[in-house]
């Protein structure tokens, strides 16, 4: 499956995870390091490739701190940031800034659904638990195989069906709907409030992230991944800047501490799709898409010491059933890849 949201350098979404091998367009093919100690700009967590995990759920976690910014215009933030680094790659690279002219309707979608997805993860960080947001967005991969059967009329095999049926279990562990759990479970009306609304942003984000990634695929390498990514910030920024007027949540960041957590997010974000990016030049996807999985335990990790808040194990149990899913579709892709 390949990536988003989250939303990337060859697109890597912010968290959906790509399970082939093809490399983006124009990427050169590094050799992998020997075994053992990893060399230079090489992850230590896999020892193979810079997974990037560490870089993207530390952008979600500055995400997670800046709640005087709505999500949308934290959205808008990084699309501005990223337009500045995506223009003079496109200018290099003379790539042009429409597409070719049967791809344009795809690179629409492809754009509106992907800020979309971004506005949407971004708005379940804030909303709810950084480990709930982390989690529910690992079943995007899930989501992508439906789709993929749906409108590319990919194989969709029992394998898959199980994977879905252990995503969605996960997922119910982790919002916890009252007529399941009873009251208990879910906790005050106003905090499971919250919490709904960051579940299900969460899940949308999957869902659309999911279709994103169905349209790249579709588009293939006849267009430049960095003009997907053009449109992706460009309709982005356009599509947030709409929303806030809506809502009328336009403001600049009071606290000058919110506005360096608004540059770390972009650079942050910016990294981790580099490091994904070039893992996945390095190394097949498989190995890859299992290793992205650490950034649920980053999450974890991150919401214990930063926000003093201790998962529930309804949350833990759900992020096993969603991170077996996503590490046994990744080790049955590559598995088949590789014969």
């Amino acid at each position: 499956m390949r990536p988003v949201d989250s939303d990337g350098a060859a697109e890597v979404p912010e968290p959906g995870l790509p399970l082939t091998d093809d490399a983006p367009q124009g990427a050169s093919e590094e050799p992998a390091a020997a075994a053992g100690t990893p060399g230079p700009c090489r992850c230590w967590v896999c020892g193979n490739s810079p997974c990037g995990s560490g870089a993207s759920q530390v952008g979600s976690l500055f995400v997670k701190k800046v709640q005087d910014v709505h999500a949308v215009e934290i959205s808008a933030f990084r699309c501005v940031f990223q337009m500045l680094v995506v223009i003079p790659c496109l200018i290099y690279r003379k790539s042009g800034f429409i597409g070719p002219k049967g791809q344009r309707i795809f690179l629409l979608l492809r754009g509106v659904l992907g800020s979309t997805a971004m506005i949407l993860l971004y708005y379940a960080f804030q909303a709810t638990s950084l480990a709930d947001a982390t989690v529910i967005t690992f079943s995007s991969p899930v989501f992508t195989s439906i789709f993929a059967w749906i409108f590319l009329k990919e194989k969709y095999s029992p394998w898959d069906a199980l994977f879905t049926a252990f995503t969605i279990t996960g997922v119910i562990l982790i919002v916890r709907p009252p007529f399941l759990f009873g009251a208990s479970a879910a906790g005050t009306d106003e905090s499971y409030s919250v919490h709904l609304k960051g579940t299900f942003a969460a899940v949308a984000h999957a869902v659309f992230a999911a279709v994103t990634m169905v349209i790249i695929r579709k588009m293939g390498k006849s267009v430049d991944y960095f003009l997907s990514i053009w449109y992706y910030v460009v309709l982005g920024l356009l599509e947030s800047v709409i929303v806030l007027f809506i809502i009328g949540e336009w403001s600049l960041p009071y606290c000058g501490l919110d506005r360096l957590f608004l540059i770390l997010i972009g650079l942050f974000g910016l990294g981790g799709q580099v490091f994904l990016t070039k893992a996945l030049q390095i190394e097949k996807a498989g190995p890859v898409a299992i290793m992205k999985t650490m950034d649920v335990v980053f999450a974890f990790i991150f919401q214990i010491i930063f926000f003093n808040d201790m998962p529930t194990w309804w949350t833990v149990g759900g992020a096993l059933c969603v991170v077996a899913s996503s590490t046994g579709a990744a080790i049955r892709k590559w598995c088949q890849s590789s014969k």
